[in-house]
């Protein structure tokens, strides 16, 4: 989903889908762990994901969760 359709969200749809990447994002690392994870590149997107939320919620001045 590209920024400009991040703005577009309410901060509660924000919250919802950081915390769905974010539990996505473990999944994908204990996956890569167990030697069971069939697409690496997925990580990279995820992370990307991340990031896209947590600056379009800082833009926002909703801060977002640090870590």
């Amino acid at each position: 989903m590209s920024a400009s359709e991040l703005r577009d969200l309410t901060e509660a749809e924000l919250n919802k889908r950081l915390q769905d990447a974010r539990q996505e994002l473990f999944n994908l690392r204990l996956q890569r762990a167990a030697g069971k994870l069939l697409n690496p590149a997925r990580v990279a997107t995820v992370r990307r994901g991340v990031a896209q939320l947590l600056t379009v919620m800082r833009e926002r001045g909703a801060g977002g969760e640090s870590r």
